[in-house]
């Protein structure tokens, strides 16, 4: 199964949308093996953008990554980079189709609620960013049936 970094930035859980993000990715029948809000320094932050390092919005995309929490998480399923990305939509909300995450939810190129891995390289360098492999979880639906309940 093929895996991905869902990032949801600090406008996408200022303005509540976490609930409503994992709501979408897991309609879509993907699984989410790995969650955690995080508050990155600027350092790590710098490192999760560091293709970008030396573009003229570097330095405006790190400040607004600092100004509230994110939330983390490794989404599993087939083809998920693809298709969380076309969940997602474009990265400017106003050329994103309606019904997606930033089309519905987004403000402007930079405040768009949330960011996916855009390949597997990518995807692997960036979950190491915010997770160590004891985080990130394998389970079945239906794992739970095995159990006695308490």
């Amino acid at each position: 199964m093929e895996r991905t970094l869902v990032l949801i930035k600090p406008d996408g859980v200022c303005k509540s949308l976490v609930g409503e993000i994992i709501k979408r990715i897991e309609k879509e029948g993907f699984k989410i093996v790995a969650l955690k809000m995080v508050r990155p320094d600027r350092k790590k932050v710098e490192e999760f953008y560091e293709p970008h390092r030396g573009k003229s919005f570097f330095p405006g995309l790190v400040d607004f990554m600092l100004t509230a929490p994110s939330v983390a998480m490794v989404v599993e399923g087939e083809n998920v980079i693809r298709k969380v990305r076309e969940l997602i939509g474009e990265r400017v909300p106003v050329e994103a189709s309606p019904g997606t995450i930033r089309g519905d939810f987004g403000s402007d190129g930079r405040r768009n609620i949330v960011h996916g891995s855009d390949s597997v390289e990518s995807a692997s360098r960036e979950i190491r960013c915010f997770f160590s492999s004891h985080e990130i979880f394998s389970y079945s639906e239906k794992d739970w049936l095995n159990s006695e309940p308490g």
